[in-house]
């Protein structure tokens, strides 16, 4: 399947540089340190993993960035973009082998967090439903934001640029379900529209997963959330072509 020579080319790439074992030893160590310090995990006296995934989005909003930047920028730099679409491959066959290589590598990254779930099933008797979904919520949240660091990856060569346009674009549908900015929203706008704002958050969403609610509403949020920032890196890449 073309999708899969892509997606090993990709993920091969990741772990040629030093670039994605730093990664992976940042993201854990944040999660620690959010969870068991800033988090307050043992003050609560609760077996739970509340403190660990409520930070994910701000977590997600500078470590994401950091793999996405590289995915079409990187290529447009070196000049190798030009002979990647030379290939007998579809341009979706690369924009998704791409995009499922850096979700994997997010979600490996995930994976190794595991130490934290046994340590909170040690020290008590959590719902390990709840915190499976939540860790489903969390990879879902994690593709959503990689799709739009994909797209904004394709805009410009700078990788710096990239991430700077990732950390922002994501930071927007993050806040956008943040309870400061609805209830100022909600004092001059009407209610349909302070809930469909409210609707666009990824906050909102990963908030209902992460109580353990595994509705078809919010799992399609995050599919429509990748197709759609999928779709525009492809016209983005259409767009830069054809210029």
């Amino acid at each position: 399947m073309n999708i899969s020579v892509v997606l090993k080319r990709e993920l091969a790439g990741y772990f040629a540089t030093p670039v994605a074992y730093v990664f992976i030893f940042i993201f854990l160590v944040l999660a620690g340190v959010f969870t068991f310090y800033v988090g307050n995990f043992f003050e609560r006296q609760q077996a739970d993993l509340v403190p660990f995934f409520s930070f994910h989005p701000w977590l997600y909003l500078f470590l994401i960035p950091a793999i996405s930047m590289r995915l079409w920028s990187e290529e447009r730099k070196s000049g190798t973009l030009e002979l990647l679409m030379t290939l007998p491959l579809s341009r979706w066959d690369i924009v998704l082998g791409k995009f499922l290589a850096a979700w994997l590598f997010a979600g490996m990254a995930l994976l190794l967090t595991f130490p934290i779930w046994i340590t909170v099933n040690f020290l008590g008797e959590p719902d390990n439903g709840v915190i499976f979904a939540s860790y489903l919520g969390s990879w879902l949240m994690a593709g959503g934001f990689l799709a739009i660091g994909s797209c904004m990856s394709a805009l410009t060569r700078s990788q710096v640029v990239a991430f700077v346009l990732c950390g922002f674009v994501t930071l927007m549908f993050v806040m956008a379900g943040f309870p400061l900015v609805l209830d100022v929203v909600r004092g001059w706008l009407p209610l349909s529209v302070v809930d469909m704002v409210a609707s666009l958050s990824f906050l909102t969403h990963f908030n209902a997963i992460s109580r353990g609610v595994l509705s078809l509403n919010d799992f399609l949020y995050f599919v429509s959330m990748i197709l759609a920032w999928l779709a525009a890196t492809s016209i983005v890449l259409d767009v830069k072509k054809g210029g």
